[in-house]
């Protein structure tokens, strides 16, 4: 999604308190990029290798969705709580329900469809992520991780294969925040972070509350929205990687380790609107050259802390080409793995940014809008997938990395045990039509987040 102006309104920056969308995918910088060598004896035990993913299948469930959406151009638009949305639902809720499973829809309209285990007093082992999508958005991005978790119900219905806890496919609900502008919202309510009055409160461009379309499409469900009424054992999520780092390096699969942390600041430089022909150089309040200085620092700021920041809207006023601009606002990204490395850096750039607007004869303003910590998922998660990732593709072809974009994972992760699974992403592109993955690439991420699950419910069948 490109961002504008509207992102700036009081609405919703008051929407963003919780979690504003990211409009792109941020990589992290190389050398946060590891990969470390295991041994037979760190690793999970070994997972059956019997079952085996149906790539025609899971290909062509992927593009039969579509439909719900298409853009006509290779891509889907399908916001949360459309039409469009309402019917690949419907479908999701049908097939889950063919292959043995119950769906529970709670508050937020996220929908599990949970196929019974042996134990059945276990929360479930969640398998999860979206499928929404952005205004030009792709076929894969979180619709690859939802159609993985049918194709693996559909593996273990058709080989009678009973696992020791339960196993809950999770579509979680605005993931995006395209139409109602707070991404990962459904999961964040879920998790605790956000409350369900505010989630409601949410009104998409039109005017149209999120309780009010949740409603109008039939998904409000009866369950509490809340991982103590609804908990899971462990999430595990299947994504592209949204970036280039995966292809470029040549690995089949990536491991990923946690999400690094993100901040927005909203930064007003206010100077004075003169003529431009006939005041002095060396007598203006320039906002916007002054600005442009601001801007060109906080990119150092990122090459200082081995960190990230963007500015990625900026928005001049009068917009008059013989009228010094008079007021400026722009937005500034900020991302690290650290979160105290990341705060050092928004320090940083309100520091550099008064010193710059006193230069310049301005005030400058900063709003922080929003911030998401750090987290690192747990090692039991990692293992699972780590391991499944060698058996299938050798210690040379998986990379360990922490995921530059935000994900349900994120939230999750604060509850139960949580890691994904990345596959790469044909010219690091997402939020596009172009967006691609092969069908080899989508059928082993799927075999791989199969066999990470398979050694996750191992390893709970073993503590019970």
């Amino acid at each position: 999604m490109v961002l504008s102006s509207r992102f700036l309104s009081p609405r919703l920056r008051a929407s963003a308190v919780h979690r504003v969308f990211r409009p792109r995918c941020c990589l992290p910088p190389t050398q946060y990029l590891y990969r470390r060598k295991y041994s037979a004896s760190t690793l999970l035990g070994p997972a059956p290798t019997t079952l085996a993913v149906n790539r025609q299948r899971l290909w062509d469930t992927l593009h039969y969705t579509a439909q719900w959406g298409d853009s006509k151009d290779g891509g889907v638009r399908r916001l949360a709580l459309t039409e469009e949305d309402k019917a690949v639902r419907e479908w999701f809720v049908q097939e889950a329900q063919k292959y043995g499973a119950t769906v529970k829809v709670d508050e937020m309209g996220n929908l599990f469809a949970i196929r019974p285990g042996q134990n059945n007093d276990l929360p479930p082992i969640g398998i999860g992520s979206h499928l929404d999508t952005q205004p030009a958005g792709g076929r894969y991005d979180g619709i690859l991780g939802v159609q993985a978790g049918l194709e693996i119900l559909k593996v273990l219905h058709e080989n009678d294969w009973t696992t020791h806890a339960p196993i809950a496919i999770i579509n979680w609900t605005n993931e995006e925040g395209a139409r109602f502008n707070t991404g990962m919202l459904s999961s964040a309510v879920w998790a605790g972070k956000a409350t369900l009055e505010y989630a409601y409160n949410h009104v998409d461009p039109e005017g149209k509350t999120f309780k009010d379309e949740l409603i109008k499409i039939g998904f409000q469900g009866p369950v509490k929205a809340s991982y103590l009424a609804n908990p899971l054992s462990a999430h595990f999520e299947y994504h592209i990687e949204q970036g280039p780092v995966l292809e470029d390096e040549k690995k089949a699969i990536g491991v990923v380790t946690g999400v690094q942390g993100m901040l927005w600041l909203i930064v007003t430089v206010t100077g004075r609107s003169q003529h431009c022909g006939t005041t002095p150089i060396d007598r203006r309040r320039d906002a916007l050259l002054a600005s442009c200085r601001m801007i060109s620092r906080v990119n150092d700021v990122a090459w200082e802390n081995k960190g990230l920041t963007t500015v990625g809207v900026i928005n001049s006023e009068p917009q008059s080409p013989g009228t010094i601009p008079g007021k400026v606002t722009f937005s500034v990204d900020i991302e690290h793995l650290s979160n105290e490395s990341m705060d050092n850096m928004a320090a940083s750039v309100r520091s550099l940014c008064q010193e710059v607007a006193d230069k310049h004869g301005c005030t400058v303003d900063i709003e922080q809008i929003w911030r998401s910590e750090a987290v690192e998922f747990h090692e039991d998660c990692i293992n699972a997938v780590r391991s499944a990732a060698i058996e299938l593709v050798g210690d040379d072809q998986y990379r360990e990395l922490p995921a530059g974009a935000g994900h349900d994972s994120v939230n999750t992760s604060y509850h139960c045990p949580t890691s994904m699974v990345f596959i790469p992403s044909q010219g690091g592109i997402s939020h596009h039509p172009s967006e691609y993955s092969t069908p080899e690439q989508c059928a082993l991420g799927t075999q791989v987040l199969l066999n990470a699950v398979l050694r996750f419910d191992e390893q709970l069948k073993k503590k019970s």
